[in-house]
């Protein structure tokens, strides 16, 4: 019995969706292939060919399987070669139930936008592992995924979500697994050829983006060599796109502003505009060849990616409580501001930077792979596989900024998007350069490299029996490296205000009207700013030619500050020191080594009871893996400078400063038992149960083997001249943790399943996923000995196995063709889903505490963990970051005769996006504690929860078929130029923090098939 995975076909402009799970394949439409498309193959299976003909066949069949298969798995199938519903495989997958998509450009950093997605989450889980054709797959990223955006979705036959394991699948997926799937010789039967041509328009961007694809494929039978297969598959794409952003500062208590009362005023509002560029490309080759019962293939897949993105972007750099509000302000129910004008006299003005940020990554994935199957007897099969993956990224980003401060800003927040509101004075005092002065520079920089052997062997023993089906075994072996250098962000300040009396002379900036420093900058203009909606002032930016120029261009500005400080405190003057030096890559901070090995078996049995009045069917197994890790690294120790050696007091362990090479190893084994059952009420109606133990282990760049440990004195000197120690600490920061276990879950999914037309159902699915050591950054203690013997606790703060949990909900799906209509009336139809996740994570060690304190550093775990306020004030009570509790997908649809249409509507709600994010965060907070001995001081740090609200948007296409070989089509997202909005929880209510306008985009298609 062959069995396939499973798979769900969403063909979207002439596409359909359906669910399915892993079972046996019922019998393909055969009809001549308009389409084909291999289903998702099982893990220990090759591919199995579904070839179908037409919309409502695809949907068909893919539905057949659902029905008949063991497991949970929904699917995207392209029902033409090349031709996949959205622009990337991100925007692809967020069409099916349960599984929604970031837009934001790397994760944790939600201040940068990203238009066609990028992190996947399945039921609200981020614990995602990928594959293609069914082998593990990943991008050198310091993860264990892919960037699904780096693939190009115009190589894939279809894309596979499975939500419940079995014993063979690969293990490391709680969340879910994306299976990536690409064609091979076989499926089209014959000689094939396809090519796909697309340009692609962003208007608000004004550029068109070229696309291409070309597909040939062939079969040859002989008589005494057997059957060969040679498939070759080329992708190109690039995509031009813009996205504006107006960003509001957070609120600050001030008591100052009006009378007898509490206002909450941010210390600015700004604007900034991204352009993105992207070129991504595609190379898969196919060979394959099957002779009597032996069958053989061999696959090579490439992906290259290149971005190049841009910013301009204006930032509040102000002291926040050094902000005036103008008379005749308006303010809302919890004391904010909502119209009304700033200024800031004690400064000389709001102090702005206004920077320019470029940054490029280039990133590829190779995969290759041989499978070979025999079929032995009628009883037993047998297959190999085998997989060598090589990853690389290289990453640079660089942002130089200028500085302007602005006489007066106001502000009308009282609108769906803010209001920035400017007269000719402030236009005209923006586009001068004798306002503005060199402010700061940022480089980061990012290399990494990843690469994987990996080797399985499965049998299959088919049973003569009543109940027993089959049984399935086998091993896998894996050996993985990653290796990733990561400088982190490096901001250095040119010259500031902050930096007069000591290091300049007041006033003395570095202005870009005085003619040693007026090189390098530009005047810029945001045109069509919000398509036109706003009209912003003109500034005053760095060319991007100083941003890429690093590093000479960075000695230069930084040269400027050298050459006024000297100016103002005298030629060699040690106050005069370098505020900026270029960081060394090859520093053991930002190295990280990883080598990982994994020994897997497993053990699964198949059975059916056919014969009961309600028959049951289903697959129990048992998997068993050990997993061991290594990990090079530092461990460095600074003591205390500052105790004299007759000092008195509190005593000082003794322990000489090292910086120490270590290596780490970790070894552990689970034991991940699963059970899939399938009752069968009627024809059209049947129920599933799903129990499964599951683990997704630890992104490299949580296993980093690097720690940094102090030793810290507090002293006293004494009225004799003597030193009097009064306390000694013992702290330490991690990068990483390579100890850390993997997360852990046990899972049950329920599902109710009618099927009520050939291409119609119903679908409800419950679980439950019970969550251990979830990975969070907390502290642990750390032994050192001192000279005299005696442990000395460290107290560290970095990544632990700190918290449990669970995710828990729903999903419903329902789709339909109207057949009953009459005429061209019977080719509309719908589908629609709807997700609800609920999630809690509980620490196994709390930290909340009602007040903050302290810096903003890793080891203020209260801070980083529950978010403070800029009044001082805990949040606490958070969720699961990046987890939305509704999410649902409407698409209307029509295929009749050559026409295919579809309009489709995504929305997921507002989700927590991070804690302590950049922007969004600082150190100026005003101490509100009553029992502080510093209450109403401005020395607390702070950082915000940032939320991304509620989000939705409207894609549609059409499609119009000439002939049996020629197609053409036009598609469009976000057509109702929604806005993205993103809050910042404050104590007065979930405030605005950034709106995001990036248009609709266009894309025109011609295919042909031969």
């Amino acid at each position: 019995m062959s069995v396939a995975a499973a798979q769900v076909a969403l063909m979207w402009c002439g596409g359909a969706m359906a669910q399915a799970t892993p079972g046996p394949v019922p019998p393909a439409t055969t009809a001549a292939p308009a389409a084909a498309a291999s289903a998702a193959p099982s893990p220990s299976e090759a591919t199995t060919a579904i070839v179908v003909q037409g919309k409502r066949a695809a949907l068909q069949s893919a539905q057949k399987i659902k029905q008949e298969s063991d497991e949970i798995v929904d699917s995207i199938v392209a029902d033409d070669i090349g031709k996949l519903p959205d622009r990337s495989v991100t925007e692809v997958l967020q069409r099916i139930v349960g599984v929604t998509i970031d837009r934001t450009m790397a994760k944790g950093d939600p201040e940068h936008y990203s238009v066609e997605g990028s992190g996947v989450n399945i039921r609200g889980l981020s614990w995602v592992r990928s594959e293609l054709n069914g082998r593990d797959s990943f991008s050198a990223n310091g993860g264990r995924s892919l960037n699904f955006e780096d693939v190009p979705p115009e190589l894939m036959a279809g894309v596979d979500v499975y939500k419940n394991p079995s014993a063979e699948q690969i293990e490391g997926a709680i969340g879910g697994l994306v299976n990536l799937r690409t064609a091979l010789p076989f499926d089209y039967g014959g000689f094939k050829g396809a090519v796909s041509l697309q340009s692609t328009y962003s208007p608000l961007r004004e550029k068109a983006s070229p696309s291409g694809s070309v597909l040939l494929s062939n079969t040859w039978v002989t008589d005494d060599f057997g059957k060969f297969g040679a498939l070759i598959d080329l992708a190109y794409s690039e995509s031009a796109t813009r996205n504006d952003k107006i960003q509001v500062e957070p609120y600050y208590p001030r008591t100052d502003i009006v009378a007898g009362q509490t206002a909450w005023v941010p210390k600015g509002a700004q604007w900034r505009s991204e352009d993105f560029d992207r070129t991504r490309q595609g190379a898969y080759g196919a060979l394959q060849w099957k002779l009597g019962d032996v069958e053989s293939s061999l696959t090579l897949f490439r992906s290259d990616y290149k971005m190049d993105w841009a910013e301009n972007a204006l930032f509040a750099q102000s002291n926040a409580y050094n902000i005036t509000v103008d008379d005749g302000a308006t303010w809302g129910p919890n004391g904010n501001l909502v119209r009304g004008t700033m200024r800031a006299p004690a400064d000389g003005g709001i102090n702005f930077g206004a920077d320019t940020r470029i940054m490029t990554r280039e990133s590829a994935t190779q995969d290759l792979g041989w499978n070979l199957k025999w079929k032995a007897s009628e009883q037993w099969s047998f297959s190999t596989d085998l997989q060598y993956i090589r990853a690389t990224t290289t990453s640079f980003d660089s942002t130089v900024a200028t500085g302007v401060q602005m006489p007066k800003e106001t502000i009308d927040l009282s609108g769906d998007v803010p209001r920035l509101i400017f007269d000719d004075d402030d236009r005209a005092r923006l586009a001068d350069p004798a306002h503005y002065y060199w402010g700061s520079t940022m480089e980061h920089f990012e290399k990494s490299k990843g690469t994987e052997k990996a080797w399985r062997g499965d049998a299959k023993f088919k049973f003569n029996d009543p109940v027993l089906v089959d049984l399935r075994f086998g091993l896998r072996l894996t050996d993985r490296d990653a290796h990733t250098v990561n400088t982190g962000y490096n901001w250095s300040a040119v010259t500031q205000p902050w930096m007069a009396w000591w290091y300049l002379a007041p006033g003395s900036l570095a202005y870009l009207n005085d003619p040693r420093f007026s090189a390098g900058a530009h005047l810029r203009s945001f045109d069509n700013f919000f398509n036109g909606s706003m009209s912003m002032p003109s500034l005053i930016f760095p060319d991007a030619s100083v941003a890429g120029g690093y590093p000479d261009s960075y000695a230069t500005l930084h040269g400027y500050a050298k050459t006024l400080c000297e100016e103002f405190n005298g030629a060699g003057s040690g106050a005069c020191f370098d505020f900026w030096n270029a960081r060394d890559a090859s520093d053991p901070q930002f190295l990280n080594r990883q080598r990982e090995r994994t020994q897997a078996g497993y053990a699964q049995l198949r059975f059916a009871f056919d014969e009961w009045q309600y028959p049951v069917d289903g697959n129990v197994g048992l998997r068993v893996v050990n997993t061991r890790n290594k990990a090079d690294g530092y461990t460095v120790f600074v003591p205390a400078t500052n105790v004299p050696d007759d000092a008195t007091g509190v005593p000082v362990p003794t322990i000489a400063a090292f910086a120490e090479a270590q290596n780490y190893a970790h070894d552990y084994v689970n034991v991940l038992p699963s059970l899939n059952l399938r009752m069968k009420a009627g024809k059209d109606l049947q129920f599933r149960f799903g129990y499964a133990s599951g683990i997704s282990r630890p992104d490299f760049s949580d296993m980093q083997a690097y720690t940094s440990l102090s030793q810290t004195a507090t002293v006293t000197t004494l009225p004799d001249g003597t030193t009097r120690v009064d306390s000694v600490t013992h702290t330490g920061t991690a990068s990483g943790n390579p100890m850390l276990k993997p997360v852990k879950s046990q899972q049950v999914d329920l599902t109710a399943e009618w099927y009520f037309g050939r291409t119609d159902s119903v679908t409800v699915a419950a679980f439950y996923k019970d969550l251990k050591d979830i990975i969070v950054k907390q502290t642990y203690a750390k032994q050192l000995t001192d000279t005299s013997g005696q442990p000395v606790d460290f107290v560290v703060t970095g990544p632990i196995n700190g918290a449990n949990g669970h995710a828990a909900g729903m999903e419903v799906a329902y789709q339909q063709y109207f057949d009953s209509l009459p005429d061209w009336l019977s080719g509309f139809g719908v589908q629609a889903n709807y997700t609800f996740v609920d999630s809690k994570r509980k620490l196994h060690s709390p930290v909340y505490s009602p007040y903050c304190s302290g810096g903003n550093t890793a080891a203020n775990v209260n801070l980083n963990l529950n978010g403070c306020d800029t009044d001082g004030r805990t949040f606490g009570d958070l969720p699961i970051e990046n987890l939305s509790r509704h999410a649902y997908n409407l698409t209307l649809m029509y295929d009749k005769g050559p026409v295919s249409a579809r309009v489709a509507y995504s929305w997921r709600s507002k989700y927590l996006q991070a804690v302590n994010a950049n922007g969004t965060n600082g150190g100026d907070g005003t101490d509100t504690n009553p029992d502080s001995p510093t209450n109403g001081q401005h020395n607390v740090a702070w950082a915000l929860p940032t939320w991304q609200d509620a989000y939705g948007q409207v894609d549609a296409g059409v499609s119009y078929k000439w002939s049996d070989n020629l197609q053409i089509g036009l598609e469009g997202q976000n057509l109702t130029d929604s806005t993205n909005k993103q809050l910042m929880q404050q104590h007065i209510g979930m405030m605005g923090r950034a709106w995001n306008a990036n248009g609709p985009r266009y894309t025109v298609t011609l295919r042909y098939a031969f």
